[in-house]
């Protein structure tokens, strides 16, 4: 044999063997190595996993079949955090390493937190997730008539970005509050019991829909036609709005309000569907307001399962109206975040607190911003750019939008190095340029100098009446939230 020849099948064959020492286990595979040879989550578990995210399958469904809006979602995960040992915070002398406290905003937000070992001006860690999600609100004066006097109906408004033809001809629910004059708060929640009515967006007939045919995909329905109907059987007098005054009695009379007081409501119509299993292996999730009470959920669920007291304090953060720019003082604009960082920083430096220790907490924060994201869509996959887009099971998303608004390269690796470190399948997610985008409430912690980085996981049928996520999705994102609580140690 030629003696180059000789070298160059030497070297091939050293080069093999170093390849195959170098391959990673079947449960590494999805953390490193060739993009390519990334596998579905589904395929790295043990039997025993299998059965942990069944169980955390479980739970996410019982708290997804409640919190339909961000007041409910935040009674809930309450609920849960009390049972979990969390107390009200209502005093600085609350504020000692260990303690697991809640810091509420208006009934609508609010943030968890474990006090750790290091004041808050030597870091935390914190995750936070919005849990408000596309629905449709009730107008101040909701109940006209129409159909040349035949239907009682509710005039609405949307909230949120939707594909408003989705919500034709869907069962809907009635959730929320109001609060009377006279001091009274009453809940409502009307379409999710036996024997409960539903409420109906009627679509046109196809027999009869000729001159609404040139619509476009956006505008099937518009914005001033996304009111269902109410009632139809007319009061017993000769009013000429006879129908609307028997729905207005039928809504005063159940609740001893009166007209006026649904103007200081918070009447929203969401799906009456349920959450349920998807698929005939069981493998999804479906449930309106997925986006982004997954989230919510997973950053709650992961704090409270979180034991010891971190060296850091850890935090999950859920906010509100961030699908309509997290305004108002529930949403991350709001100072919340900021005032629970001096009341947490003031508590522990007694006399000595001033506004420097607050700048210096805010500024030793590690963030992760957490919020669903657009998986690879079967049925239209062109929509995506597939080689950086997010797909069903295979593991968090790292969120890289570009233009300035990813994470330092510094975060990023180290968030990296989490993950692998605790066997947790990860991918990326950037959409496609000119056509999709997005963000999270990241944006308002990063002006105040937090360090945070963008994670989610991705969803079938985003802001949908019905959202599709994965089981293995949730757990794996729900560990790496667990992780991340605990990056620094703790001490038992």
């Amino acid at each position: 044999m030629h003696r180059h020849a000789f070298v160059f099948l030497a070297l091939i064959t050293l080069l093999t063997a170093i390849a195959a020492e170098q391959t990673p286990s079947a449960g590494q595979a999805s953390v490193g190595g060739d993009w390519s040879n990334r596998k579905s989550a589904w395929l790295l578990l043990t039997d025993a996993q299998r059965n942990d995210v069944e169980n955390l399958t479980k739970d996410y469904k019982q708290y997804m079949s409640v919190a339909k809006t961000a007041m409910t979602s935040t009674r809930e995960v309450m609920r849960l955090a009390k049972a979990s040992g969390f107390a009200e915070f209502n005093s600085p002398s609350q504020v000692k390493a260990g303690a697991r406290l809640i810091f509420l905003n208006r009934d609508r937000a609010l943030i968890l937190a474990v006090i750790g070992s290091e004041p808050m001006t030597a870091g935390s860690r914190v995750v936070g997730a919005h849990q408000d999600s596309p629905h449709i609100d009730l107008k101040a004066r909701p109940i006209y008539v129409a159909g040349d006097g035949a239907f009682a109906m509710f005039r609405t408004i949307y909230y949120g970005g939707i594909k408003k033809y989705q919500w034709a001809n869907l069962p809907l629910a009635l959730v929320g509050r109001i609060s009377t004059a006279d001091g009274r708060t009453i809940d409502v929640n009307i379409g999710f019991n036996p024997g409960d009515p539903v409420f109906v967006i009627p679509d046109n007939a196809p027999h009869s829909d000729t001159e609404l045919r040139n619509r476009t995909y956006t505008d099937v329905l518009k914005g001033e036609e996304l009111d269902p109907v109410v009632g139809n059987r007319p009061a017993a007098n000769t009013e000429k709005n006879a129908v609307a005054a028997e729905a207005e009695r039928a809504l005063t009379s159940t609740y001893k309000i009166r007209e006026e007081d649904l103007v200081s409501s918070e009447l929203a119509l969401v799906p009456a569907a349920q959450p349920a299993d998807v698929g005939l292996d069981h493998s999804m999730i479906g449930a309106y307001g997925q986006d982004d009470k997954l989230s919510s959920y997973c950053a709650a669920r992961a704090l409270m399962d979180t034991s010891g007291t971190p060296r850091f304090t850890a935090l999950a953060y859920l906010a509100n109206f961030e699908e309509v720019g997290s305004v108002n003082n529930t949403g991350a604009a709001s100072a919340f975040l900021n005032a629970t960082y001096a009341e947490i920083a003031g508590a522990q430096a007694g006399r000595g607190y001033n506004d420097l220790d607050l700048r210096r907490a805010l500024r030793n924060s590690e963030v992760i911003s957490a919020d669903t994201n657009d998986g690879i869509n079967p049925i239209f996959p062109s929509t995506s750019e597939a080689t950086n887009a997010a797909k069903l099971s295979y593991g968090v998303a790292i969120k890289k939008y570009g233009r300035g608004f990813d994470a330092t390269s510094e975060l990023t690796a180290k968030m990296i190095a989490l993950l692998d470190a605790n066997n947790i399948p990860w991918q990326t997610q950037t959409p496609k340029v000119d056509v999709g985008g997005g963000g999270t409430i990241g944006g308002f912690m990063s002006r105040e100098d937090m360090n945070v980085i963008d994670f989610g996981i991705p969803l079938l049928s985003m802001h949908s009446t019905y959202e599709i996520s994965s089981k293995v999705d949730l757990w794996n994102f729900y560990r790496f939230m667990k992780a991340f609580y605990s990056t620094a140690g703790n001490k038992q």
